[in-house]
């Protein structure tokens, strides 16, 4: 079947996000399925386009929350409100509360109360799923194993989400001797105040520049992103124009663990002809090593296609997508796209649409963000 992906234009300067439409099948006979839902301005602008583009007795076959940040999730509450959805594919982080109970700090936390902690926590994961249960939606756990529609998901592993969801930024103290002992501690990241989010954005935009050439790769490996990010979707499709791979926000571990998958299901690596970029092109997503794993080793002889790459990232931001990330992708043979403000497609054998134009690939840096 053909495969059709437009990431639409999701946020400004420092708020970025991400939100997907999906088109499978055949001209006359295909299905759609939202990937995140952005923003909530997003998600109004989501159902409008939508709406403009397939009608307005559209039916969404699947919509997927990859993960639980607000950037991806909040857009959600209009598509399920005012689009007919089949299927709600979200992580539940309460339904957890017995599972991962031994991996919270507090050993006094009974399963009603972590979960009643969970939910209140999670207050806008709750509104999502409130709204499914309202309108009869069929709601499910995206779990490495199962497909969703013409995908395979890669990760996370119900057992791995388990032992990253107590390293939320939202829930309560984690047992870091108990997920150590697993090997999957990762690090309980801490929400900035609001003079810490200040500094961030005042820090990005003095970042220091250094040169790089093709044959010299900055980037390095061992980034560490936060466990939310680890707990994407990992998505992988089979399809006549090629394989694609989509990745949420994942960080090397969950990239890992999705390409270990594959790899164990005989799904070919390396030979992709759409892949997203995680996380708005983020340097403490990637790594040389997974990116040599999952997309084929570095090109000698400077820029050839192989691939495209679109990466979700707003307009007027200084530090998304990152030069050395984007310059990565292409050393091993990606064509990069960027959102930057405007919908971007790949249209995967379904027919040119009516007032798009070519998307401009973004062009080898010279100079890339220095590591701070």
């Amino acid at each position: 079947m053909k495969c059709e992906i437009e990431f639409m234009p999701v946020g400004t300067g420092a708020k970025p996000g991400d939100a997907i439409v999906i088109r499978y099948g055949e001209p006359a006979a295909y299905e759609l399925m939202i990937v995140d839902g952005g923003t909530l301005d997003t998600g109004r602008e989501l159902v409008n386009h939508i709406r403009g583009t397939f009608g307005s007795q559209v039916v969404i076959s699947h919509v997927v929350l990859t993960h639980p940040d607000a950037d991806h999730a909040s857009g959600l509450r209009t598509v399920l409100d005012e689009l007919a959805v089949k299927n709600l594919w979200m992580h539940v982080p309460w339904v957890h509360a017995e599972a991962a109970g031994p991996y919270f700090a507090n050993t006094n936390w009974t399963v009603e109360g972590l979960t009643t902690s969970l939910r209140q926590e999670y207050d806008l994961l709750a509104e999502i799923f409130d709204a499914a249960v309202r309108k009869r939606i069929n709601i499910y756990e995206p779990f490495a194993g199962t497909t969703i529609g013409p995908f395979q998901i890669l990760s996370p592993d119900r057992s791995v989400y388990d032992l990253l969801m107590p390293q939320f930024d939202r829930t309560p103290e984690p047992n870091r001797a108990a997920i150590e002992a697993t090997g999957f501690w990762i690090g309980k990241t801490q929400r900035p105040g609001a003079l810490g989010r200040l500094f961030e954005q005042a820090f990005a935009k003095i970042q220091q520049w250094v040169p790089e050439s093709w044959a010299s790769e900055r980037l390095k490996d061992g980034g560490i992103t936060s466990a939310s990010n680890e707990s994407s979707v990992v998505l992988y499709g089979a399809f006549e124009q090629g394989r694609v791979l989509l990745t949420g926000d994942a960080g090397i571990w969950a990239l890992s663990l999705a390409a270990h998958r594959a790899e164990q299901l005989g799904f070919p690596l390396q030979s992709f002809s759409f892949v997203q970029i995680p996380h708005h092109g983020s340097r403490r997503n990637v790594g040389p090593t997974v990116l040599n794993r999952i997309l084929g080793p570095l090109l000698l002889q400077g820029p050839q296609h192989r691939f495209w790459a679109f990466v979700s990232a707003p307009a007027e931001d200084d530090t998304h997508p990152r030069k050395m990330v984007t310059n990565a992708f292409m050393r091993r043979g990606g064509t990069v796209v960027a959102t930057q403000g405007d919908r971007k497609i790949y249209y995967g054998g379904f027919p040119v649409r009516q007032g798009y134009g070519g998307a401009v690939p973004m062009s080898f840096a010279e100079r890339v963000e220095e590591y701070d």
